[in-house]
C-alpha cells in the first residue's frame, strides 16, 4: 500500500519493500542474479571452480595409483571413506562460499529492495570496507555449527576406537546423531543473518552475531522452513537438472571404458558440470539469506516504516543521507569526481540500514510488531 506521502516505489519492482513472503524472496533471490549477473555469477563461478577442480584432482589422487587406470566397484568401496572426506569437505567449503556471496549480494539486493540505482562497482564499493569482517562472520557462523554436530557424536567415536561393546556404540550413535544435527540446524539458523548483517550494518563480528540473535527470535521455524525449501531447490538443480547435459556428453564421448584416457576425460567433463551447476546456485542460496535479513529488519523494527515516515521514498532518504555526509566535503570533489560521488552514495545507502534507537522507530514498533 502507498505510504502516507503516496509513495509507492515497490508497486512494480521485482523484491518489494514490504515484509515478503517465501515465494517472494525466493523470486527475489533469482532478480537480484538477473539484475547483476556479473557480479553474483562470476563471483559464484570463481569459487565454484577453486571447490570443484581441487575436490577433482585430490579424488583422482586420493583413491591411489590404481585408479589411474581403471575405476571398479570394489575399487571405490576400498576408498569409500575417503570419497565421504573429499565430499564433506567440499559441501563445507561450497556452504562457506553461499555465506560469502550472501554477504556480497546483500548490497545488490538491498539497493533494489529500496528503489536506489545500482552504479557499475556499487556493490563492490558498499562491500569493500567489511570483506574481512565478512570473511571472519562466515566462518563463525559456519564453524559454530559444525563444533554443534561434532560434540555429541565424540562418546560414539571414543566408543569404537577403543572397542567397546557394540550395544554402547549403538546407543551412543542413536542419541548422538539426532542431537547433533538438531544442535547444528539450530545453531546455523540462529547466526546465519549475522553475514548480511556485518556489511550492511557495518558492525563488528560479535555485533553482527548479534544482531542475528535478535532479528531471528520468534521466527526460529519461518526462517529454517524459507532456507530448506531454498537447498532442496539447490539440490534438485545443482545435482540434477543442471548436469544432465554434461552427464549425457559424459556417456556420449566417453562410454563406461575404464582405460586412463576416458577416467580422465570423463572426470574432466563431470567437473565442469559441477562447476557450472553450483556457479548457478550458490548465489540463489546466497539472495535467500540476504532477503531474509531484510525480511526480518521489516517484520521486527519495521524498517520500510520507518523510511515511509522519513521521506517520500528509500532513495530520498538514502540522498538526503549521502549529501549531508558530504556537505563538509565539497572542497575535495573537484579531485576525487565521481569516486567521491560514489563513496558518499554509499554512505547514504548504509545509512539506512544502520540500526536506529528503540525511541527513534518507537511509533511503528506496534505495527512491526504485528507484521511478525
Amino acid at each position: 500500500m502507498p505510504g502516507p506521502d503516496g509513495w509507492d516505489d515497490d508497486a512494480d519492482a521485482d523484491v518489494p519493500f514490504r515484509p515478503m513472503s517465501i515465494s517472494e524472496m525466493l523470486d527475489g533471490a533469482i532478480a537480484g542474479i538477473r539484475r547483476r549477473p556479473r557480479t553474483a555469477l562470476g563471483t559464484a563461478l570463481a569459487f565454484s571452480a577453486v571447490i570443484q577442480v581441487a575436490s577433482s584432482v585430490a579424488a583422482y589422487f586420493f583413491i591411489g595409483d590404481e585408479a589411474r587406470d581403471e575405476v571398479t566397484p570394489g575399487l571405490l568401496l576400498r576408498s569409500f571413506g575417503a570419497q565421504m572426506t573429499l565430499a564433506v569437505m567440499g559441501l563445507v567449503l561450497s556452504a562457506y562460499g553461499i555465506l560469502v556471496l550472501s554477504g556480497l549480494l546483500s548490497p545488490i539486493l538491498g539497493r533494489e529492495l529500496v528503489g536506489l540505482p545500482i552504479a557499475p562497482r556499487q556493490a563492490w564499493r558498499d562491500t569493500r570496507p567489511r570483506l574481512g569482517r565478512l570473511a571472519a562472520t562466515a566462518a563463525v557462523v559456519l564453524v559454530v555449527p559444525l563444533a554443534a554436530v561434532t560434540v555429541p557424536i565424540v562418546p560414539f567415536i571414543l566408543l569404537v576406537a577403543s572397542g567397546a561393546h557394540p550395544a554402547l556404540g549403538a546407543v551412543a550413535a542413536i542419541v548422538g546423531f539426532p542431537v547433533g544435527i538438531g544442535l547444528m540446524v539450530w545453531s546455523y539458523i540462529l547466526l546465519v543473518l549475522a553475514v548480511p548483517a556485518v556489511v550492511l550494518e557495518r558492525t563488528s563480528v560479535v555485533g553482527a552475531l548479534r544482531r542475528a540473535r535478535v532479528l531471528s527470535k520468534g521466527r526460529w521455524f519461518r526462517t529454517c522452513g524459507t532456507l530448506l525449501l531454498a537447498i532442496l531447490i539447490t539440490v534438485f538443480m545443482g545435482f540434477f537438472a543442471l548436469r544432465i547435459p554434461f552427464l549425457v556428453i559424459q556417456l556420449i564421448f566417453f562410454g563406461i571404458g575404464s582405460d586412463g584416457g576416458s577416467t580422465l576425460g570423463a572426470l574432466a567433463v563431470d567437473t565442469a558440470g559441477r562447476i557450472v551447476s553450483w556457479a548457478v546456485v550458490l548465489p540463489f542460496d546466497a539472495g535467500v539469506i540476504a532477503l531474509l535479513y531484510m525480511d526480518r529488519r521489516m517484520r521486527r523494527e519495521g524498517l520500510d516504516l520507518d523510511l515511509r515516515l522519513r521521506g517520500r521514498s528509500a532513495a530520498a532518504v538514502a540522498a538526503a543521507a549521502a549529501s549531508e555526509g558530504g556537505s563538509g566535503e565539497s572542497g575535495r570533489g573537484d579531485v576525487s569526481g565521481g569516486a567521491d560521488d560514489g563513496d558518499r552514495d554509499g554512505e547514504g545507502f548504509i545509512d539506512l540500514w544502520r540500526p536506529r534507537p528503540a525511541a527513534a522507530w518507537h511509533g511503528t514498533g506496534s505495527e512491526a510488531g504485528a507484521r511478525r
